[in-house]
């Protein structure tokens, strides 16, 4: 892989890899703990900021995958390259239409703990499944 891609491919990727890790493993969590803030006003602020975070996320990885494809690329990274867009287009394709929908429901009265969804586990579950590729990915780049 040339250098050059490598070098872009690399700092997008732990670019994006730091955005994830920041938005859904740190500030996710923790706006519903802070005082006075309701679960429909978290829903309401985490519809907003995970929307910011994937039209991001799209950006970069779009620069990812064209640092990759013009770099000569290995295995290892096409693969990895893909598996990160793979897993972010599963996010916005399959799991979030699910997840919007019941905070739709939220948002409009729903009592929270009825009908539990396991949208959110499976977007988590991903969620930890991209953070392994991009951090592979970062450092197998970075390397060449």
């Amino acid at each position: 892989m040339n250098s050059a891609s490598a070098a872009v491919g690399g700092a997008a990727a732990f670019v994006w890899l730091g955005m994830v890790l920041a938005i859904s493993f740190l500030e996710a969590p923790l706006k519903f703990r802070a005082p006075g803030v309701t679960i429909p006003i978290g829903l309401g602020i985490g519809r907003l900021v995970f929307r910011a975070l994937n039209a991001v996320e799209a950006v970069l990885a779009v620069v990812v995958i064209v640092a990759v494809a013009t770099g000569s690329p290995g295995t290892a990274v096409v693969t990895l390259t893909a598996v990160a867009a793979v897993v972010l287009v599963i996010q916005l394709a399959v799991v979030r239409p699910p997840l919007n929908r019941r905070s739709d429901r939220v948002l409009s009265g729903e009592d929270p703990a009825r009908n539990r969804s396991k949208a959110h586990v499976y977007y988590v579950a991903l969620e930890v499944v991209k953070v392994l590729a991009l951090l592979a990915l970062g450092c197998v780049l970075q390397a060449v």
